[in-house]
């Protein structure tokens, strides 16, 4: 329950930020363990906005407290510019869609969606003409009177979001609404979902460990390590401007090599030779540990004598438009490389390229940070060029 002792430590004064959600200083304790640091975060009225990072990061904990299903230990809550540090869940201006739905089996669809405006005692007439909006509004009119066990998982997704949105809330939670889906369906609702909200501009505020989810429907991505905001941007600035290693390695695939920052400061030397880019985040000593970052899209193959590193194709992918290849370098360290297919070079297992890449497309960070989830990582050792 709320500690009703306490008050609200901040305001917003302004009388149109309907949807609008701010985390003051939040921090959420389990025992010893500190699942929310002192977060701060402000979500903007009719913003989507997507909390990103893997399990354990304090994710889905954030979204429980803006709903009242969990209460800070410090720090406030404000929803449209009131604190609701007091308020249990049915009081505050949101509703929340789980993964598992929540739909009652005995109940036909359009009494699923009916069921909050039935507890708010809304007249019969008017949840009538409600539920016909809200089930338009997700194209399933008519199935009002299946069961939610005679519907596809996509379709009682759509349900779950219609029931949720009936009552009309200012902010709507989504706790990893499409992660039971098979791939082809969560893209197809992926597209659903973000076209809904544009639609409706009801702010959203999305949970997801799917990089590929957030960077297709969010306005902004945070991404979360230890409880805290590692990065709050656009997902085209997050994906093109990491500033972390921790956040080049979640979002989207990399091609890291480790090393030693040169005396120029702006160059790493590595096993495979001197490596020159571009600082995510704080710079790093000359002598320190750093890494160096290549997205595979950056990567281009080329064969015979010239720059670059060499090595040799393990194998060749084809993924529709694009071509991946994977190039052993020395006895133990993979490159991927990923091309446009009709300008790609034809390369096939064992034939010798040389990796080749641009100084303006590789990043350099401090050498922590980089987790066990990332996609692609080159554990290189450090050492001198070649």
């Amino acid at each position: 329950m709320p500690d009703t002792t306490r008050t609200s430590t901040a305001t917003i004064d302004a009388p149109t930020i309907t949807g609008a959600v701010r985390l003051d200083g939040v921090t959420k304790r389990y025992g010893t363990a500190t699942a929310v640091d002192d977060l701060s975060l402000d979500v903007q009225p009719g913003e989507f906005l997507s909390l990103l990072g893997p399990s354990g990061c304090g994710k889905t904990t954030t979204l429980r407290m803006i709903a009242g299903f969990e209460y800070p230990d410090a720090g406030d809550i404000l929803i449209s510019g009131r604190s609701v540090l007091n308020l249990p869940p049915y009081r505050r201006e949101v509703n929340t869609v789980f993964q598992a739905y929540a739909l009652f089996p005995h109940l036909t669809v359009a009494e699923n969606v009916a069921y909050g405006l039935q507890q708010r005692r809304v007249p019969k007439a008017e949840q009538r003409e409600r539920v016909s909006e809200a089930l338009d509004m997700v194209q399933l009119r008519a199935f009002a009177d299946r069961k939610p066990t005679q519907l596809s998982g996509g379709q009682q997704q759509r349900i779950a979001l219609s029931r949720a949105l009936i009552n009309r809330p200012s902010v709507l939670l989504l706790d990893e609404p499409l992660a039971a889906l098979d791939r082809q369906l969560r893209e197809e609702m992926q597209l659903e979902l973000k076209l809904l909200q544009a639609r409706l501009g009801t702010t959203f505020v999305f949970v997801t460990h799917d990089q590929a989810e957030a960077l297709s429907m969010s306005d902004r991505i945070a991404v979360m390590r230890a409880g805290r905001i590692e990065q709050l941007d656009a997902p085209d600035t997050i994906y093109a401007e990491p500033a972390s290693a921790y956040v080049a390695s979640f979002i989207g695939q990399q091609n890291f090599v480790h090393g030693t920052v040169r005396a120029d400061g702006d160059a790493v030397d590595t096993s495979i030779g001197v490596i020159s880019g571009r600082w995510g985040g704080e710079k790093v000593a000359a002598g320190q540990p750093a890494v160096a970052a290549i997205r595979p899209e950056h990567v281009r193959l080329e064969r015979g004598q010239g720059t670059g590193v060499p090595g040799r194709v393990l194998g060749v992918s084809h993924l529709g438009e694009t071509l991946q290849v994977a190039v052993r370098i020395g006895e133990d360290a993979t490159f991927l490389s990923r091309m446009p297919a009709p300008t790609a070079p034809r390369v096939g297992v064992d034939d010798e390229v040389r990796c080749v890449w641009s100084a303006v497309d590789a990043r350099l960070f401090a050498a922590d940070g980089i987790p066990t989830t990332a996609t692609h990582v080159i554990t290189l050792p450090k050492g001198g060029g070649r």
